[in-house]
């Protein structure tokens, strides 16, 4: 059996998923990055909070990217 799943086993191509695990790392990490925030600032590490949510807005951006591709794909 080989090592490499081309989509016999998931049904779904390689391509396919990793824009859909993309997307959802991205999300994910989003939501995540919302726990370190409140941390960051329950702490008064208005620098650490900042960086955070820089973090956080490009995040969603990849998201917002992934989905549009997977839209445009899908329709």
């Amino acid at each position: 059996m080989s090592t490499t799943e081309t989509g016999q086993v998931t049904g779904t191509t390689d391509k396919d998923y990793n824009i859909i695990w993309f997307v959802e790392a991205c999300l994910s990490n989003a939501l995540r990055l919302e726990n370190y925030i409140q941390d960051a600032q329950r702490e008064g590490d208005n620098e650490l909070a900042d960086f955070f949510r820089r973090a956080q807005g490009e995040s969603r951006k990849g998201a917002e990217q992934g989905k549009a591709i997977l839209a445009k794909r899908l329709g």
